[in-house]
């Protein structure tokens, strides 16, 4: 394995998670999570987990990205006075 590789891998996934969990727009949230989960995938994929790294893929970064991008887009955002 390359050290150098992982270690930039997970700071990279701290800082997506972290963009999530600040981000105050959901569509920008979803996108940010696809991010993360199509990372995930990576990282999972450089621990020779293969089966593991292509659900992570399909469904993380496919199906759920689709499903939060349809719900971000029909709400509403109430903007504060």
């Amino acid at each position: 394995m390359i050290w150098t590789l992982d270690v930039a891998l997970l700071l990279f996934l701290v800082v997506l998670a972290i963009g999530v969990v600040i981000s105050k727009n959901l569509l920008a949230a979803a996108i940010i999570f696809s991010a993360y989960s199509l990372l995930m995938s990576i990282v999972w994929t450089q621990m020779n987990a293969p089966d593991v790294a292509l659900t992570e893929a399909a469904v993380g970064a496919g199906v759920m990205t689709l499903l939060f991008v349809a719900a971000a887009t029909r709400t509403r955002m109430v903007e504060e006075e």
